[in-house]
């Protein structure tokens, strides 16, 4: 095994100083193009890590809690096959169902009730006296069937179930569960 470094011609790059198996390196520097790619790489990662994790609006933290209330949102609407009060209430301490109800409230409901619930041309919807019954299931009945006499009209045909029950969530939201 021959371990001398071979000498290099004239006009070619030098030689590394060892080699091994009687193979030789060649002592070149490495092409710019190919530097300024690893450098642009490692200067896209620091920043993607710094944008994503120092300066974003949400951490994951804020992410799984949303996920979870999304999970926890579809296990009460697939389990509820019945609107119960119970349910009503869990509903409406449930982000989810309580962001869809205000803006379904927003576009029917608030222009007589007032978009912070105290009322209008309907009755507030905050305080504590409820003219039709506080109960989740009296409320629901209310907003599904409405009140001829009062000029609330029926939103179950309009809104359907699902809308209905997500407003009565964002209304509920607004009381304290008993």
């Amino acid at each position: 095994m021959n371990h001398d470094k071979p000498k290099p011609e004239p006009g070619e790059d030098p030689i590394r100083h060892h080699v091994f198996d009687g193979i030789a390196e060649y002592d070149r520097r490495l092409p710019n193009w190919w530097l300024m790619t690893l450098y642009a790489g490692i200067i896209f990662a620091i920043l993607y890590w710094m944008v994503t994790q120092h300066f974003a609006r949400s951490n994951d933290e804020t992410r799984l809690a949303a996920e979870m209330q999304r999970i926890e949102a579809e296990k009460i609407a697939s389990s509820a096959t019945a609107l119960d009060d119970a349910t009503l209430w869990k509903m409406s301490r449930n982000p989810v169902f309580v962001d869809a109800g205000r803006a379904t409230f927003q576009s029917t409901c608030a222009s007589c009730h007032n978009a912070a619930l105290t009322g209008g041309i309907g009755p507030s919807l905050v305080d504590a006296a409820w003219v039709h019954g506080g109960a989740p299931g009296d409320v629901l009945k209310v907003v599904t069937e409405g009140v001829a006499a009062k000029g609330m009209p029926n939103w179950g045909p309009v809104l359907g179930g699902k809308k209905v029950s997500e407003v009565v969530a964002f209304i509920l939201s607004k009381h304290a569960a008993p």
